[in-house]
């Protein structure tokens, strides 16, 4: 069967492509939008009938400033812009984004197909700020050599760590999202050492065994991107990172894309990478990763976007027929 839109458990793909639009204040471009939303599941099994085994989901995560516009009177309660963060040496910007889409299959034609049938139904009232077409690269690795994602929670742990709970029941079994694209340098990483590779990263490189650095003067991107509370509690996040590149240009990335059940978890690791713990110590990897985004989205589960689509087509068509203002 194919799977259905929102899916945010879906299994890792061979291929992905991550969208990120704007929408046009205008009615009209907001009626489209919420057409084109309440289609997206039948989208997934019209283009996906066509390979099942080739496994198309497509997850939607909507940003702080479109929610507004849509008048909904809920929202997620901790859902925010993303904040830049200004390292003593290191930036992660903050840049625009109404809607994400994280269009994944074992197929990367049914990325491409599912795509271009989806902007078409957006219409013109969109505009493209991001297209990244992903892949996965050899045994699950960055360009950096690296094996990406060990850490990702399974089973009973997924939806523990990925999606609310009964703490924002309205908005329960949806997603906070945070999405970055980072450009390496590979030529300065390449003239690294393997032991020094290693260092940066907490893990080793060929068979990807974590490295002990809880005494070490510098944390490693691994214990820095670990989080816990004050009790000692570890909190995961789910991530769907993919390289991509054009060799030609002479890019090479890495697409990060974190889906977590609270926002703050995202928010305290990249704190803690760019600021550094304690303050200064940041993270060595980004010497050599510069981001060029940074959005927060959120995903709701199914049943939550089809309830929220509903409302906004509703407050939309009464300015259409009465020109009367929603609330």
């Amino acid at each position: 069967m194919p799977i259905d839109a929102q899916s945010i458990d879906a299994p890792l793909s061979r291929a992905a492509v991550f969208l990120v639009v704007t929408v046009a204040s205008e009615p009209a471009a907001l009626a489209k939008v919420c057409s084109a939303l309440d289609g997206l599941d039948d989208l997934v099994k019209t283009v996906g009938f066509r390979d099942l085994s080739a496994r198309l989901s497509c997850i939607v995560g909507i940003g702080r400033d479109l929610w507004d516009r849509l008048h909904i009177d809920k929202r997620p309660r901790d859902l925010r812009p993303f904040a830049p963060i200004e390292g003593a040496v290191h930036t992660a910007p903050s840049t625009p984004g109404d809607l994400l889409f994280h269009i994944r299959s074992e197929r990367p034609d049914l990325c491409f197909e599912f795509e271009r049938i989806l902007l078409d139904s957006l219409g013109a009232g969109v505009t493209v700020v991001d297209e990244v077409p992903g892949f996965r690269y050899f045994d699950a690795r960055d360009l950096l050599g690296f094996v990406d994602g060990t850490a990702n929670p399974t089973g009973l742990d997924l939806p523990a760590s990925a999606l609310v709970g009964d703490e924002d029941a309205d908005f329960a079994g949806g997603s906070y999202v945070v999405v970055q694209k980072y450009l390496h340098d590979l030529g300065a990483w390449a003239r690294l050492p393997t032991p020094r590779q290693e260092e940066i990263i907490g893990r080793t490189k060929i068979d990807n065994i974590e490295i002990d650095d809880d005494d070490a003067p510098r944390k490693s991107h691994k214990s820095l991107a670990t989080i816990t509370d004050a009790g000692g509690n570890e909190y995961d996040i789910l991530r769907d990172n993919m390289p991509f590149g054009r060799p030609g240009q002479k890019e090479f990335g890495t697409y990060f894309i974190g889906y977590s059940r609270y926002l703050w978890v995202i928010e305290k690791m990249l704190q803690r990478m760019y600021i550094g713990d304690p303050p200064g110590a940041y993270d060595r990897l980004l010497d050599f990763s510069t981001p060029h985004t940074g959005t927060t989205f959120f995903a709701p589960a199914r049943p939550t976007l089809q309830a929220l689509v509903e409302t906004a087509q509703e407050k939309l068509e009464a300015v259409r027929s009465a020109g009367v203002e929603p609330r």
